[in-house]
């Protein structure tokens, strides 16, 4: 229950922060952001830690967990920046969960039985629906944002490992870290639309780096509480937050493609979530620990 709150409240910061940076965007693009990110966001680990616990142990996997998160971050960006609406990039998150269920088998070595690939199947075919030339993702973004979130998923259950030799604040700082060289090495691809920003863009930018230093704080405790499967599905918070926020402040409205579509993966992913229960409850009836 504690990892299910933490990955909760780590998910409506980390919304929050998303509306501040896709408000930023038009006036610093996409590199500069992934900086005040990783600048902004470092700092306030450091303050929030006083330095304790920063060490890094799996280097490696955090590294790759870094690289993988920053290419992802750019997409996602890229993606607002080129007009998408944030209910409709939220809509195509939705499959993480979907792909954190399969790619957990692998990774984690975890089962998932005939009932589990059934509703995964379901949800997929969910995405079809999304995804039809009629709707509003059948647009340039979508294949990009699909491929990012596989990376997603995956940085998802790397979380989960990390977990077993690192603490939260070093999961999170160094996630931070690894977006200054990667935002340095986006700035000839994204260049920054010129001039200096607003006070009121600045303030956005802070508060989008400190609110994701929280956010992965969050997320790494809540991997460390409990497994990928009881997790995966509050993945789909941020559709209903986002929506709300994404209406409220740009008029953002989803097809009903895209609503019927999510609705289904959203139903395949809860019942991912239950079917993980009733395989656990097993687990400890037969090992006597229920």
């Amino acid at each position: 229950m504690r990892g299910i709150l933490l990955i909760l409240a780590a998910y409506a910061v980390v919304t929050s922060a998303d509306v501040a940076v896709k408000w930023a965007l038009p006036e610093v693009g996409v590199a500069v952001s992934m900086l005040a990110r990783g600048v902004v966001g470092a700092i306030a680990i450091l303050i929030m830690t006083r330095g304790h616990g920063l060490g890094p142990v799996n280097r490696r996997l955090l590294a790759l967990r870094g690289t993988m998160h920053c290419v992802v971050s750019a997409t996602w960006y890229w993606a607002w920046l080129s007009g998408m609406a944030l209910v409709n990039s939220y809509a195509i998150a939705a499959v993480a969960p979907l792909m954190m269920t399969m790619l957990a088998i692998p990774i984690l070595g975890e089962r998932v039985g005939w009932r589990r690939w059934t509703s995964t199947a379901v949800g997929f075919a969910g995405v079809l629906i999304m995804l039809q030339p009629s709707g509003d993702l059948w647009v340039l973004q979508t294949p990009f944002l699909l491929a990012a979130v596989i990376l997603m998923a995956v940085t998802r259950i790397w979380t989960r490992l990390l977990s077993v030799t690192d603490g939260p604040a070093a999961v999170a700082f160094w996630l931070m870290m690894a977006h200054i060289p990667m935002g340095l090495l986006f700035l000839p691809m994204f260049p920054p639309p010129g001039g200096i920003p607003g006070t009121a863009i600045i303030l956005a930018l802070i508060f989008f780096g400190i609110a994701n230093a929280v956010a992965h704080m969050l997320f790494a405790r809540a991997f460390a509480l409990a497994p990928v499967s009881a997790l995966a599905p509050y993945e789909y918070s941020p559709l209903l937050i986002g929506g709300v926020a994404g209406f409220l402040i740009w008029s953002e409205l989803p097809a009903w493609t895209t609503v019927a579509g999510a609705l289904v993966v959203i139903a395949a992913g809860l019942y991912n979530l239950h079917r993980e229960r009733v395989r656990r409850a097993q687990e400890r009836r037969e090992t006597g620990t229920g």
